[in-house]
């Protein structure tokens, strides 16, 4: 395993000690370098199906889909012949939202899924995640045993099925169009849908869906972003540039807008005044709508980067907020321990156990438009009444491949927020996906969050560089 270390960001591996390859979100690398090469994509598809075999599927039925990256189709070549190679099924369902290869799972019984997108990152990135099958992301675990099984499996003939043995690759036609409508079915009253919304697509994997469902529901939505080309996904457009949703959405007069993510497993807003409505807001709104239902469980899960006025606004509401580490995959664990059937993250990712196994930014946008009409939420207004505390999110720069000590970068956190007498608080982790040491400062007052954060900043610098 010697070699893989070196074709991976270190980073990856001081996030818990243990896994080498995988991040927070599946494998991601610059593609055709690095972790993503198409000889990586072949042994991590061998990997996947021998996994599968030694838990009692030896010939497993997998479904495969991409977002729209030029390097999407190099990989899934790799991919599925690695997975076919292996004596699998493959279901080739082309370019698809991550959440729809997760429905394709269910919906054909398959027995796990693959995923080939680098989500919110530049066109040049392209990753690999797996589905089990129930559609949801595989565990800490589940990954660090498909690590084990990559070895010298391409060196050797253990596995190696022959003649009628040999999995095949198939075309997985209509999958997108039956997303489409099980999308559909949820919109509860489709003639009370607001007529002027903008979608942004962020020239990804929502252009497959977008048109079959406003074509279903009969909806004129403004589509942006929905130009893909190969090298513009999340170029100026979706979740990470949501400016450019605000300013479709004030210069055409429209209500609101949505955005999504590469892989449109993300979803955040713009009011009609151009204001960013976040994955707190949505979750607020959602809690409330779901508890009346009597739908919500034990109460709510969100990671740590959630905002405190988070927790304030649903104590009030009595509904109980549980955190967890940064993750849809974790946060969809804890909602299993705790027996909550709500939860997401800041940046969008939301997923509401009656509806969607992973994050899904289409099912939350109708999510949202059915509970803001049952709820007679005025969506303009949201952002007013949010009152979140004041925020600082800086991204420091990791160089050269520097493994961070989080131990003294923890010991560090400590003694800064001592400072703050209980008037805020400080996060600190390495990103799963990126070079970057993310840091959040958060206080009721936002000269205390500037200030704690300047200090803080420019003395974890020295561990970055």
């Amino acid at each position: 395993m010697k070699l893989l270390k070196e074709q991976v960001s270190p980073i990856k591996n001081s996030n818990d000690g243990k896994r080498v390859l995988f991040g927070t979100d599946g494998v991601r690398d610059v593609a055709n370098l690095g972790g993503m090469t198409p000889e990586m994509a072949l042994r991590l598809g061998r990997s996947f199906v021998l996994f599968l075999a030694e838990r009692g599927v030896p010939r497993p039925k997998i479904v495969v889909g991409r977002d729209t990256r030029r390097s999407g189709t190099m990989l899934e070549g790799a991919l599925s012949a690695g997975m076919a190679s292996a004596g699998a099924e493959v279901l080739a369902a082309g370019v698809i939202p991550t959440p729809g290869v997760s429905f394709a799972v269910r919906h054909t019984a398959a027995d796990g899924g693959a995923v080939i997108s680098a989500s919110h990152n530049p066109a040049e990135y392209n990753g690999i995640k797996f589905l089990g099958p129930d559609g949801c992301k595989l565990s800490d675990e589940s990954e660090l045993s498909i690590e084990e099984y990559l070895g010298d499996n391409l060196l050797t003939d253990d596995w190696r099925p022959t003649g009628a043995s040999v999995g095949e690759i198939r075309p997985l036609p209509g999958v997108v169009k039956s997303y489409a409508d099980r999308l559909v079915s949820l919109v509860r009253e489709p003639k009370t849908l607001p007529s002027s919304v903008v979608f942004d697509c962020a020239h990804g994997a929502a252009c497959a869906v977008m048109p079959p469902l406003m074509e279903s529901l009969g909806v004129p939505w403004v589509l942006v972003g929905a130009d893909p080309n190969g090298l513009n996904i999340n170029e100026g457009v979706g979740v990470i540039h949501l400016k450019h949703l605000a300013a479709q959405v004030t210069k055409l007069g429209c209500e609101l807008g949505f955005a999504c993510d590469g892989d449109a497993d993300r979803m955040l807003m713009a009011d009609s005044k151009g204001r960013a409505i976040d994955g707190d807001i949505v979750i607020w709104v959602l809690a409330r709508w779901l508890a009346a239902q009597g739908d919500l469980g034990a109460g709510v899960v969100v990671t740590v980067m959630s905002n405190m006025a988070l927790e304030g606004h649903l104590s009030r509401q009595g509904i109980r907020l549980f955190r967890c580490p940064v993750g849809d995959r974790y946060v969809l664990e804890a909602m299993r321990q705790h027996g909550a059937r709500l939860g997401g993250e800041q940046s969008g990712h939301i997923i509401a156990d009656t509806y969607t196994r992973t994050g899904d930014g289409l099912c939350t946008a109708i999510m949202m438009l059915n509970a803001c009409r049952d709820l007679n939420e005025d969506i303009d207004t949201l952002v007013d009444r949010f009152d979140r505390y004041p925020q600082r999110l800086s991204n420091l720069i990791i160089e050269g491949g520097r493994v961070i000590d989080m131990e003294a970068v923890n010991s560090l956190s400590m003694e800064v927020q001592s400072l703050m007498r209980g008037n805020g608080r400080i996060f600190i982790r390495p990103s799963g996906t990126e070079p970057l040491l993310r840091v959040l400062v958060e206080a009721r007052n936002f000269d205390l969050v500037e200030e704690v954060s300047e200090h803080l900043t420019n003395r974890l610098r020295e561990f970055c560089s």
